[in-house]
């Protein structure tokens, strides 16, 4: 259904095209799919400005699970925008491969990227969004409670960064009932909450802990992300109080889950005791990155042919 598409944001797909994407993942995961080979002859390549496990691994192997071959590129190696501009690397890696993945520092780098390239560009993370991500989430939480997320309580706990202004693309895609809870300053990005006001989808924002009460899904991510060492002391200070325990996790609806998106910085954002609750459901939504991700490959390339 997105055949031939970026994908920069969640939003780049509609509602309908997230329902086929989930689909898929979902027989992925379930087995139907083995022996499928629907990018055989197809290469991405896979631009790393961040370190990865999740991401490296997950979009390598389902490539070559679903046929087709992925090449790692690190920064190192061809310095976006420093050895060489943006665009030229677009330029040149369209004349050998089938698409890119980025996980880069700046959303406006994927953005040169695919205003350069001729072939679909993919956002495996960036400082503003990190919807590939959210696709492994939701696909994780409709285990639980089914496809149907309308009025589904999804509270987000910590730093307003790139997974919080994705879970609010989600919550316009699916009705899901999201609610953001950060300190004072730490808010998300004030143009993705205006994208919730163009859609009519309300968004709750609160500096308020009592907004974990009775959560379907709580989900939270580290307070300091990469690139923002030198400003350690002060988020630590900030977010004290909103460390994801066992005894918050009691809070939540009987039948609630927890879900970070690793890797976690046990003693800060949360605890071992946390991720290894019975209702955290965080390495099942780390194999989700996996089955997701090839879900969306294939419907992005899905329609491609070898070139040579």
């Amino acid at each position: 259904m997105m055949a031939g598409r970026d994908f920069l944001s969640n939003l780049d797909m509609t509602a309908e095209e997230l329902r086929a994407v989930m689909d898929t993942a979902h027989s992925m995961r379930r087995g139907e799919w083995r022996g499928v080979k629907p990018l055989a002859g197809l290469s991405l390549a896979l631009i790393f400005e961040k370190a990865s496990l999740r991401t490296r691994t997950t979009f390598d192997v389902g490539m070559y699970q679903l046929g087709g071959h992925a090449i790692t590129l690190s920064n190192q190696e061809i310095g976006l925008g420093t050895r060489e501009r943006v665009s030229d690397v677009a330029r040149n890696l369209e004349r050998w491969v089938d698409g890119v993945m980025g996980r880069v520092y700046l959303q406006q780098t994927l953005h040169e990227l695919a205003d350069h390239a001729s072939i679909p560009v993919i956002n495996g993370l960036s400082d503003m969004l990190h919807p590939a991500q959210l696709l492994a989430d939701y696909q994780t939480i409709e285990q639980e409670f089914g496809p149907d997320l309308r009025g589904r309580r999804v509270v987000y706990i910590g730093d307003g960064n790139n997974l919080a202004n994705s879970h609010i693309h989600l919550g316009i895609l699916t009705g899901s009932d999201v609610t953001i809870v950060t300190p004072v300053g730490y808010e998300p990005n004030a143009g993705v909450l205006m994208d919730a006001v163009k859609a009519g989808v309300q968004i709750n924002l609160t500096h308020d802990l009592a907004a974990v009460e009775g959560a379907d899904v709580l989900y939270t991510d580290v307070w300091i992300s990469m690139g923002q060492e030198a400003e350690a002391d002060i988020r630590r200070r900030a977010f004290r109080g909103y460390q994801v325990t066992p005894q918050m996790l009691e809070r939540t609806a009987p039948d609630g889950i927890f879900l970070h998106c690793l890797p976690a910085h046990y003693g800060e954002e949360t605890v071992p005791e946390a991720t290894e609750h019975p209702k955290s459901r965080v390495f099942d939504q780390a194999e989700n990155r996996l089955h997701a991700q090839k879900a969306l490959l294939y419907h992005v390339m899905g329609e491609m042919r070898p070139r040579w």
